[in-house]
Parts: structure tokens; C-alpha cells; sequence
């Protein structure tokens, strides 16, 4: 039994919950953003945010918007070959539901993984798709899908179709799994390093991690997103850092590779 049950179906949910949830989760990162006692926990300055990112934030909003709305069709399409509205569900037990959920996650990251990082490595590609992402030197939550049109339809969209195809989930699992999954994304572009903040606690792959790969330095290491860093060890491109603090005020995360 879940909340939306006889009001809204799985497949619905599934499309829009983790597109609504993305605009309340990064929304609300962008209101605390700029409060001053958040200060002494943001992984760069004002003055860097605003001197190195080299997009404004309407353009940002825009992009991730036209990016849902590919991805809300995709969904729909996905939705309605795979589901057969007049059989009856059975959803599986929890157990089950959780191998599915690591499954998901464990193709996700495989995908995207090898994916960004062609990207990276494939020089018409970067210059001409990936780094519109790029854009965003210093990341904040509501860029976390700010993407060329492209991207966001192989990277994101695709990844997480094929996440959902192989793992055999349900529509109702894949609610709980994409709301989750965008979570974590916003959370590791959010820009802040927080105490009690349980993303950044229980994964390493996290907001400082990305933030590295978001430097000129660590532009070519920490490709893995969004949970895992088992890619980037296995495959040499992961880099270590350091977070310390600076003198004035705020975290950084400082790369220990020349």
C-alpha cells in the first residue's frame, strides 16, 4: 500500500514524482545556499561561483526543463510498452525489492560511468556536448541536470531505462528508485558539505568527490556517478582529495594528484 494508490498509477508516479522532487529537493538547496551560517560549510566562495561558472541560472533552468521533458516522454513510452494495464501487479517482497534496487543502481553506475567518460575522452564529443555540463566550474544543486539535450537523453534518461529493464523492477519499485537516484545527483551537485548529511556520510562518491571532477585538475578522474566509485578505482581514473578548511570560512576539496 503506498499513498498514491487508487488516486494516480505507478507509471504516473514514476514519470513525475522524481521531476517534482528534483525542483523541491534543488529548490530548496538553492534557497539555503546563500544564507550566511551556510557559509562555513560551501566548497567555494561566492566571489568563485559567481566568477567562474560561465552560465546564468535562468539558462540553467532551462535546460534542465527541456532535459525532464525528454525524459517524462521517454518514461511514458517506457511505461506504456512494459506494463499491461489490465493485469494485476503482484509486487514482490522487500528482499526482493532491494536486490532489484541494487541491481539498478550497480547498471546505472556502469552505464553512466562509461558513458561520461567517452565523453570526456572523445574530443568532438566534449567540446561540443559534454561541456555544456562543464559550464557549472562550480556546481549547485539546481544544475545537477543541466545538460546538452543529448546528454541528458544518453546519459541520464537511457542509463535509467535500461537501470529499471534489467533489474525487473516494478513501476511502483521504480518510483522509490528514481526518487532516490535524483536525490542523491542533486545532493552531489549541491555545493555544501553539511554535517549529519546522509548521502555525503554513507557514500564516498559524494559532493566533494564531484566537485573534483568539476576542477581543471581532477576534470579526467572521478567519472562514476551517482553511488558508487568502484569504476573509478577498478579503472585508475579515481583521485583522491583532501577537505580542508579554509581560512576563510567553508570547505575544500583539495585533489592529491599533480
Amino acid at each position: 500500500m503506498v499513498p498514491w494508490e487508487g488516486y494516480v498509477s505507478d507509471e504516473t508516479m514514476g514519470t513525475f514524482a522524481p521531476i517534482l522532487l528534483y525542483w523541491v529537493y534543488a529548490g530548496g538547496y538553492q534557497l539555503i545556499l546563500h544564507r550566511r551560517p551556510l557559509e562555513r560549510y560551501r566548497l567555494h566562495t561566492r566571489a568563485e561561483e559567481e566568477e567562474k561558472n560561465l552560465v546564468s541560472l535562468p539558462a540553467v533552468v532551462r535546460g534542465v526543463l527541456l532535459q525532464q521533458l525528454v525524459q517524462a516522454i521517454v518514461a511514458m513510452i517506457l511505461f506504456m510498452v512494459t506494463s499491461d494495464s489490465t493485469a494485476v501487479v503482484v509486487q514482490p517482497s522487500i528482499i526482493v525489492q532491494a536486490f532489484q534496487f541494487l541491481v539498478a543502481m550497480l547498471v546505472m553506475d556502469s552505464w553512466q560511468y562509461f558513458v561520461h567518460r567517452y565523453m570526456h575522452q572523445n574530443k568532438f564529443l566534449y567540446r561540443h556536448i559534454h561541456s555544456q555540463h562543464h559550464r557549472l566550474i562550480v556546481p549547485y544543486a539546481i544544475g545537477a541536470l543541466y545538460n546538452h539535450p543529448l546528454e541528458g537523453l544518453l546519459l541520464d534518461t537511457v542509463g535509467g531505462a535500461i537501470s529499471f529493464l534489467v533489474s525487473g523492477m516494478t513501476p511502483r519499485t521504480s518510483v522509490f528508485f528514481f526518487c532516490f537516484a535524483v536525490l542523491k545527483t542533486v545532493d552531489d551537485h549541491c555545493g555544501l558539505w553539511l554535517p549529519y548529511n546522509i548521502f555525503q556520510s554513507l557514500f564516498q562518491n559524494n559532493t566533494a568527490y564531484h566537485d573534483v571532477h568539476h576542477q581543471l585538475q581532477g576534470s579526467k578522474y572521478n567519472y562514476s556517478q551517482p553511488f558508487f566509485s568502484i569504476w573509478d578505482k577498478i579503472l585508475g581514473t579515481h583521485m583522491p582529495y583532501n577537505l580542508v578548511r579554509r581560512t576563510e570560512g567553508g570547505f575544500e576539496a583539495r585533489p592529491l594528484r599533480d
